[in-house]
């Protein structure tokens, strides 16, 4: 697969990857946590991916560290290893906590780091790192979400070694600017909510099609259950899950969950009923 200049990956090798993750999360830990490479390659395929970027991709997570080679029943496969399940149980803890709204009374969790210049690029990763699990930013290397983040933020900091170079607080919010001010300051809600609202309108028609439906093909279900969960699984990574006495009344997070779920109880068993015969040999 051709590549960016720095061998950065292109936006076919990220969707490649992302969609490789989705499928490793929502069907091979089904699976027995191993899955046959030509059966992942129809799956992926039949998912809008080439066979050359299905093949790419897990390369990619086998050098990472994620995949080994592991033969079943006379079919080439891979196994998940025990640093991609814990990476994969990682992000069900932060995606399915950041669905339901923190209880403002548990408090907040607060990051605040002193990285040297020289150390800009773990800077810039921790900075990263913090924003993709959902917090804040309110000041000067401080950064905060609810306090059940605690676990999450404390892992970041580990895998980057800057344990040191932290300070991390858990705590309430009891004076200063109105903290609904503090919440506005520090997360876009307008484009988390925006990106809450594209989810609904992409698939409250759909849903509404499967409801009524008589017959529901197989691997409909699976493309259209893959695609869910890709799709999700991104959003909560942008929104920690915030107090509803933080957010706007409109908020669209509460109907996005509802059809989430609504989505995973119509297609999940017809979707892994679907992969499994990609489980057996012909």
């Amino acid at each position: 697969m051709s590549e960016t200049k720095g061998d950065r990956p292109t936006t076919a090798a990220r969707r490649s990857r992302t969609v490789l993750v989705s499928f490793l999360g929502a069907i091979v830990r089904k699976m027995g946590n191993w899955m046959p490479i030509a059966g992942t390659v129809e799956l992926l395929t039949a998912s809008g991916l080439d066979a050359a970027s299905v093949r790419t991709a897990v390369f990619r997570l086998k050098k990472r560290g994620w995949l080994e080679s592991e033969s079943r029943a006379g079919m080439r496969g891979y196994a998940l290893t025990p640093a991609a399940l814990a990476a994969l149980a990682a992000g069900d803890e932060v995606i399915w906590h950041a669905r339901q709204p923190a209880e403002l009374g548990d408090g907040w969790c607060f990051v605040n780091f002193s990285v040297p210049e020289s150390a800009r690029a773990l800077r810039h990763k921790l900075t990263g790192h913090l924003t993709s699990l959902g917090f804040g930013n309110i000041g000067s290397a401080v950064w905060i979400a609810p306090a059940r983040m605690l676990p999450a933020a404390q892992r970041a900091i580990a895998e980057l070694d800057l344990t040191g170079q932290c300070a991390v607080f858990v705590g309430d919010y009891v004076a200063g600017q109105p903290l609904t001010d503090m919440v506005r300051g520090g997360w876009d809600l307008d484009e988390i909510d925006l990106r809450y609202r594209d989810f609904i309108s992409k698939y409250e028609n759909e849903a509404q099609r499967l409801t009524e439906a008589a017959v529901i093909d197989g691997r409909h279900a699976y493309v259209t259950y893959l695609a869910v969960i890709d799709h999700w699984r991104k959003l909560p990574f942008r929104d920690p899950g915030l107090p509803r006495e933080v957010l706007p009344q409109n908020w669209s997070g509460p109907a996005a969950v509802q059809l989430f779920e609504r989505m995973v109880t119509i297609l999940e068993g017809r979707a892994l009923a679907h992969a499994a015969g990609h489980w057996s040999s012909p």
